[in-house]
């Protein structure tokens, strides 16, 4: 599930000349090849071990057709969760947290993040280990890097990879993952592996593909290392009153979680935590579920820039946890994905940076969206419905 953005992924390489040049993307594909092991070869790796890298990679068309469909994300929050979350996968979770208590204690113990929030990635992104992919992975990132869509956050993968196949953790002829190049239980990219893969299990190796151990513990230190406060919760679902001040919704506006609370904000069950900022959420407008977001939920983000599927996973750990389903309330009816396209449309010739015209309701599409609520003299709760797309 993850491939749809991580920014965790972007992460470059530093080089050791000045400047190399690139191959530009989308030209001739054994030309950018040829590019690729230049710049290997630029980066202080060993000339035989790059061309044999390379020698089997082609371009993958299922990739880029995968890259292309990811419909999935169109979905509101309402009906995402429920497709990802069943009664069965929450059992299962359990079951697993059971099954390896000593190694989320380990977790717990030297990353600080909680076992539920790992728990909630194993099981979205394969299943609790079930379906891992079967793309050939230096293929993917080869053909991603080639492609323009995203080239800055691919090119640097596939060097990763290489550095990763000298170490001897990968062969570009074997090693299989999702269609984004991400490798194992928990979806880590070749440079994730290299600066936070875990032997876990201590066989002397990082296996993320067949390791619990080495799987649960890298992806620990990795949301350690782009931020995760030990101790800390990440979310935790609201009730909001009725004739509540909606432009204070959104992650732009961060306060004390004492403010939201003089403000009538509570807990739908238990109590708020004390001495944190959050910001207050509604994934489907002031009618639907209310959650307050503190600083961990923001890490999320880092794994994945899906606002729905952040939103979604944060809400299973809590489920996992023994958080009750959500309020789902009544929200106004949302868009489809072609008057979503007409929407992003609109709000572009308006001036707007919705980023594509993808369909799918991001960060800047919602920004835009309040923005023209407030100037309607609409509740600015972020959710656009056919009544707004028409005012436009």
């Amino acid at each position: 599930m993850r491939p749809f953005f991580f920014l965790a992924a972007a992460v470059g390489i530093a080089i050791s000349s000045p400047v190399i040049a690139q191959t530009p993307c989308g030209g001739s594909f054994s030309e950018f090849v040829d590019g690729l092991k230049f710049e290997a070869v630029e980066k202080g790796h060993d000339p035989a071990r790059v061309d044999r890298f390379f020698a089997g990679v082609r371009q993958d068309p299922a990739v880029l057709r995968a890259d292309q469909a990811q419909g999935v994300f169109q979905k509101p929050f309402i009906e995402f969760s429920r497709r990802l979350i069943s009664n069965d996968r929450i059992e299962r979770g359990r079951a697993n947290a059971r099954k390896h208590d000593t190694t989320f204690d380990r977790v717990e113990e030297e990353f600080g993040v909680d076992r539920h929030v790992i728990l909630a990635f194993w099981a979205f992104e394969t299943d609790y280990g079930a379906f891992q992919g079967d793309f050939n992975t230096a293929n993917a990132l080869v053909t991603l890097a080639h492609d323009c869509r995203r080239p800055e956050l691919f090119r640097p993968q596939v060097l990763a990879a290489v550095e990763l196949y000298e170490k001897g953790n990968f062969d570009p002829a074997r090693t299989t993952g999702a269609w984004a190049g991400e490798i194992g239980m928990v979806q880590m990219l070749p440079r994730d592996i290299l600066e936070n893969g875990v032997d876990g299990d201590g066989d002397g190796k990082v296996s993320l593909k067949t390791s619990p151990a080495d799987a649960l513990m890298s992806g620990g230190k990795m949301l350690q290392s782009l931020g995760w406060r030990a101790g800390e919760p990440w979310l935790t679902e609201v009730s909001v009153p009725s004739d509540f001040d909606w432009s204070l919704t959104g992650l732009e506006t961060q306060m004390p979680v004492s403010e939201w609370a003089a403000l009538g904000v509570n807990a739908r069950n238990g109590a708020l935590p004390e001495g944190l900022t959050a910001s207050l959420l509604l994934p489907q407008g002031r009618g639907g579920p209310a959650f307050l977001a503190y600083p961990n939920f923001r890490v999320y983000f880092d794994w994945n820039q899906s606002f729905t599927y952040v939103m979604t996973a944060a809400y299973f750990a809590t489920r996992l946890a023994g958080a009750p389903v959500y309020d789902a309330g009544n929200p106004d009816p949302g868009l489809d994905g072609a008057q979503m396209k007409r929407l992003q449309t609109t709000l572009k010739e308006r001036g707007y940076d919705v980023g594509g015209v993808d369909g799918i309701l991001g960060a800047g599409t919602r920004a835009a969206v309040r923005a023209e609520q407030k100037r309607l003299g609409l509740p600015v709760d972020g959710w656009p419905t056919p009544a707004l797309l028409n005012s436009l």
